[in-house]
């Protein structure tokens, strides 16, 4: 039985998005790409040909990937949770109890996850170490640095 690949239903949207571009646009550009390269003659020598081909063997790689994730996903609203708990969707905000930041994390499907937007994998270790918690639970991380506790200080589905 294929696995289901969990994601919030903007994670899905977007991953949607950038398939249909790939299709609709991508694919035309490439082809129109090793059209006009066949017509400067000699493909061995042709380094633009080459390109184009290299390049449409990634785009077909890449589609053929997120035409599989979008068929397995399972799709999330996090605002039709209702937990005291920390669950896949979840927005949490944490203390460093080793320098009192608060940080916030969204746990979403590893295909969507973005550190720099706050998305973190339900596959990371801080997401699993996080799950179950409620708030006021300690959060202990087995970070690459060492250890890091955080104290949980809200939970949100929204």
């Amino acid at each position: 039985m294929e696995e289901k690949v969990l994601m919030t239903k903007e994670g899905f949207a977007a991953l949607h998005e950038e398939l249909t571009k790939l299709i609709t646009v991508d694919r035309r550009e490439i082809v129109a790409a090793i059209e006009e390269a066949r017509e400067k003659g000699d493909l061995s020598e042709n380094a633009e040909y080459h390109a184009a081909k290299e390049r449409q063997a990634f785009t077909e790689g890449k589609i053929a990937e997120l035409e599989d994730v979008t068929a397995r996903a399972q799709i999330i609203d996090p605002a039709e949770i209702k937990s005291d708990k920390i669950l896949f969707g979840a927005t949490v905000t944490l203390m460093d109890e080793d320098t009192e930041k608060e940080i916030t994390y969204k746990i979403v499907g590893r295909h969507e996850a973005d550190i720099k937007k706050g998305l973190i994998s339900i596959e990371s270790p801080i997401a699993k170490a996080m799950i179950g918690k409620q708030v006021d639970d300690e959060v202990e991380v087995n970070a690459p640095s060492g250890i890091k506790n955080y104290a949980v200080i809200s939970i949100e589905y929204k």
